[in-house]
Formats: C-alpha cells, sequence, structure tokens
C-alpha cells in the first residue's frame, strides 16, 4: 500500500520558510520579505481572520472554546489543580493567539531580561530588548522615552471606564499598593489601567498590523489551513518542510533557513517528529534520531490564575447589563457609531502587580480586575452583578512539560502537563495571593457595595482550605512559554543558543514563546512580538 508521505507533493524552493502564522510568524513574515530578494514562505495550520468576532474586541468570549478560532487543547489531569484537566486554548487563524487574546500590551519587568543575560545570554537584557519593543510601537501618546510611534503595533487606552474598578483601585491603594500611570517602564509594582492592542476600538491583532500590510509582496506566500507536520534534514542541515493541506501532503525546500514559530504548544512536538529531542523518547515513539535534545519539551511554565469571584450591589458590572435585552442593543450601538463601551472591553482593564510577601523583592503577583463573573471563558456570565479579582504567580517555579504522543490514527498531538503548584513556594504564593485579594476587598472604599465572596466563599479560612481552593479555582491565563528554551553552551536541557538555533544542526531555528527561559512578569504576547522582532534581526544579520 502507498503511504500519504510517498505521494507528497512538490510546493517549490523559498529562501525562507516561516512555519507558523501567529504573534511570532507575522512579524517574521514582515521583516524577512522587507527585502524583495528574499523569497518567504508562511504557512499557518488555521484559517484567515475573516470571522467578525476576530476583530470585535468583546470576541474572545464568543472565539475562546470554539474550534473555528481555537485548537481546543487541554491538559492532563493535573494533581495541583486536584485532579481537574483544563482547556488550552491557542488562536488557531492567521495572528494565532493575538486574534483571541486579553489584547493587553505589557513588556514585563527589566530584571526578567536582566536575569536571561545575567544566566549567560548576551543580547538579552532589558536595555538590549527595549529597542526592539519600541522598533514597532505605535502608543497613541506618542514617542517617549519608553515609547515609539509609527510602528506596526498599536497601542491605546481603554475606551470604558467602570466604577467599580475605580473604587476597587482606591481600595488596592488603601492595601498599600500604589498607584501609577505605565506598566511598561521596567518596574511595573503598583496598579494602573491596562494599554491595549486596539485601534479605535477594533482589535489589532498581529495579522492587522505585522501580516496585511507585507500580504501584498510578491516574494510573500501565506499559505493558510497548512499543518505542518516535520522538518526534513540532509545530513545536518534543515532543508525541507513537509505540511498538509486539505488532505494532500506537500514539501516546501528551504535554500536558506526554516524557522518555527508555532508557540509552545507546537514548536516541540514538530521537533520531536522531525527527531529533534530526547533520544530514547524519540525511539519510543519510532522516529530516527537526528539531534538528541533533552531539552525539547520541557521546561513548560504558565501563569496560573486563581478567579476570586465578589457579588456586589448599587454598582453596575458587565453581568446585569448584558442580561437586559435594551441594555445589551444599546451596547451594540454604542459600539456601531462611537467604536467605545462594553464591546471594546478586554477581559481585564484594571490590573495590579504587588508582593505576595517581603520574602520577594520586585512583584511577583499579577491581578486582572474585571468587572464581570463566569464559571470559565467561554460560559456565561453569572446572574448578578460581581467582580473577578484573578490573581497570578509570575515566576513560577513548578515545571511541567509538552510532548508529542499519537492518536489512534497515528497523528502527532501534544501531551500538556503544566503541573501547576508541584513546588512548595508556588503552594505558598497561591495561599497568600487569596489573602492578599481579601485584604484588598476588606478595606473602606468597597464597603458601599457590600462585598460578599462567592468563591472561593467566606467559610474557607485555613492554608489548606486556601490551597485547595486555589486548586479548584486556578486555570491557565494562556501564556505557556519555556518547551525549547535558549541557554548556554553548558546546559544539557537549552535546545537553542543565544541566536535561536537549533544546537547541533544548520539552518534550523525556533523564534516564539517557547524559546524563553523563564517567564516574563505578565502577559507573554508583546514579549513574544519583540522576540520575533529581534530574531528577524539576527536571521538577517547572520545573511549578511
Amino acid at each position: 500500500m502507498t503511504s500519504m508521505t510517498d505521494r507528497i507533493q512538490d510546493f517549490g524552493q523559498f529562501d525562507y520558510i516561516v512555519n507558523g502564522g501567529g504573534s511570532a510568524g507575522c512579524v517574521l513574515a514582515n521583516r524577512l520579505s522587507a527585502n524583495p530578494r528574499n523569497r518567504v514562505l508562511l504557512l499557518e495550520g488555521g484559517g484567515q481572520d475573516n470571522w467578525i468576532w476576530f476583530h470585535i474586541p468583546v470576541g474572545y468570549l464568543f472565539a475562546i472554546g470554539n474550534p473555528r478560532a481555537d485548537w481546543m487543547f487541554r491538559t492532563q489531569a493535573e494533581e495541583g489543580l486536584n485532579g481537574r484537566s483544563l482547556a488550552y486554548p491557542r488562536g488557531k487563524v492567521l495572528g494565532g493567539s493575538s486574534a483571541i487574546n486579553a489584547m493587553i500590551y505589557m513588556r514585563g519587568q527589566a530584571d526578567d531580561y536582566n536575569v536571561w543575560q545575567q544566566e549567560g545570554l548576551p543580547g538579552w537584557g532589558w536595555d538590549d530588548v527595549l529597542p526592539y519593543f519600541l522598533k514597532h510601537e505605535d502608543h497613541i501618546d506618542g514617542a517617549s522615552a519608553f515609547h515609539a510611534a509609527g510602528g506596526e503595533w498599536r497601542v491605546e487606552h481603554p475606551r470604558i471606564r467602570w466604577k467599580i474598578l475605580d473604587t476597587i483601585r482606591d481600595a488596592a491603594e488603601n492595601a498599600g499598593i500604589r498607584k501609577i500611570d505605565d506598566f511598561n517602564r521596567g518596574d511595573n509594582e503598583g496598579s494602573s489601567y491596562f494599554q491595549v492592542n486596539q485601534r479605535a476600538g477594533r482589535r489589532w491583532s498581529a495579522a492587522r498590523g505585522f501580516l496585511k500590510p507585507a500580504a501584498h509582496r510578491p516574494n510573500l506566500q501565506i499559505v493558510s489551513n497548512a499543518t505542518v507536520k516535520k522538518v526534513e534534514f540532509e545530513g545536518r542541515r534543515a532543508r525541507a518542510v513537509i505540511f498538509e493541506q486539505q488532505g494532500i501532503w506537500r514539501r516546501a525546500i528551504a535554500n536558506g533557513e526554516i524557522i518555527l514559530s508555532t508557540g509552545a504548544v507546537a514548536s516541540p512536538v514538530i521537533l520531536e517528529a522531525s527527531g529533534i529531542g530526547d533520544g530514547a523518547r524519540l525511539s519510543s515513539l519510532g522516529i530516527e534520531t537526528v539531534q538528541h535534545a533533552p531539552g525539547v519539551g520541557e521546561n513548560l511554565q504558565d501563569h496560573l490564575q486563581i478567579r476570586p469571584i465578589f457579588k456586589v450591589q448599587g454598582v453596575p458590572t458587565l453581568n446585569s447589563l448584558y442580561a437586559n435585552l435594551f441594555r445589551r442593543a444599546m451596547m451594540g450601538l454604542e459600539y456601531a457609531f462611537r467604536r467605545s463601551g462594553p464591546l471594546t472591553m478586554a477581559p481585564s482593564q484594571l490590573g495590579a502587580f504587588a508582593r505576595s510577601s517581603d520574602a520577594f523583592d520586585r512583584a511577583n503577583l499579577q491581578f486582572h480586575f474585571q468587572p464581570l463573573s463566569l464559571d470559565d471563558w467561554g460560559k456565561g456570565l453569572h446572574p448578578f452583578d460581581a467582580f473577578t479579582a484573578s490573581v497570578c504567580n509570575l515566576r513560577p517555579t513548578s515545571r511541567g512539560s509538552i510532548h508529542m504522543v499519537r492518536d489512534d490514527q497515528g497523528a502527532a498531538l501534544p501531551e500538556i502537563r503544566p503541573r501547576y503548584l508541584s513546588s512548595e513556594q508556588d503552594r505558598q504564593v497561591a495561599v497568600d495571593s487569596l489573602k492578599l485579594v481579601r485584604r484588598i476587598v476588606e478595606q473602606p472604599a468597597l464597603k458601599p457595595y457590600g462585598p460578599v465572596e462567592f468563591r472561593p466563599g467566606p467559610d474557607i479560612r485555613s492554608d489548606t482550605e486556601l490551597l485547595k481552593a486555589a486548586g479548584d479555582l486556578g486555570t491557565t491565563i494562556f501564556h505557556p512559554v519555556g518547551t525549547v528554551k535558549m541557554g548556554r553552551n553548558d546546559d544539557p536541557m537549552a535546545v537553542l543558543d543565544e541566536r535561536l538555533r537549533v544546537r547541533g544542526v544548520d539552518r534550523l531555528r525556533v523564534i516564539d514563546a517557547s524559546i524563553m527561559p523563564s517567564i516574563t512578569s505578565g502577559n507573554t504576547n508583546s514579549p513574544t512580538i519583540m522576540i520575533a522582532e529581534k530574531g528577524a534581526a539576527m536571521i538577517l544579520e547572520d545573511a549578511m
């Protein structure tokens, strides 16, 4: 019998093949194709971003958990989450997760990057990466010491304010969390309103910012609904990419470099399918080892958010506004005519960064305060007014993994094991974070609205009970990183060098969130775009 791989069609030759049209891939496609002499192929497993909910900001409520927009991954059962398995959303569309995420513009802390440099990664300190953030920024307030204007990545302020959030910010100040006006200057400790990737009330995804302005270039070919299967090698050199589109298998040849930008979930799986990974693991899958790289798929880090919910009275939240058909219609009209109002909402408008205890020398918690409540994203809002005080540990010490497994038909799938709350430090931070939430809510500023703890509930008091509650309420905040980390030459778990090249082979790089040796202190989308900006510059420098 002839196998599918025996009927692979030739798809042509290119200088650069970028696998993955998400946040990183859109930047790479733009930058690598800017020189008309470079023939660039971009392969994306999802479809076009031609659905209305990819563009109206509140569309995340309809996109997450929808197979049209989401790859619908799930974790394995997690011991730290009391045996629960979590949905693990990833964007299935040009623009990737930037088409369904929270739109929050967040760089992280200066020390996140300084630690990378101190651990042996020259060129990755805060002063090194800041110019790459600035290179593509288009901030609504214009250029300043920490912001730039005129780039592709639009940054604006929220177009709606909620009285309940203003009051929560006052309560946080009562609890010792100062008010600041910008999270993106290197030290984000304090409270502020999140800046968002929107333009005039519409989501500004990486596809809109970086890919569409370049899509007309004759030297850039964009192929959607193209699932990358593996990289092929000639000796030690990455030579071709095998992908499937509408049941047809094709081979694209790279005369220059092949870049994986398929994200922290898919990039390690594609590497393992290509023969790069732990030799024993590959052998058990029937895959010939091209390069023994035991770090592939290890070092998974994610921000686990714990979502306490508080009922309130006498102040509107999205719960009651959305339940009222007339008000819902008015929200639609406000958006249609003014591009403002609740339909422009990011999932979180107000943020705060704080320390869970004096043991930390910088903020290790991030709060996402939301004027709404629900059981889970993709499910309906609660039938009462409430706010959510989501809190996450910014720098978890727990480490998980993502490895390739096969389904019943032999297709490669990711096995996702985050191992949340598997370290003692993470368990203590979880307990302390819930105590800090309560301290904020108990401040006098919120008393007029009579907050009542709905989850986990006021009867949950002991550290043991709070830890169990953290396991019951905890869920991903959609920030997986680290599964193909860069590191020093003497680190056996470092898959990449500081120029994002896969060690032991030629002409293959990984450029996406998986390259982070440690997670950044905040939302990870804009750091991923910075990584792609810096990675593209490295590729072009090395080609000279």
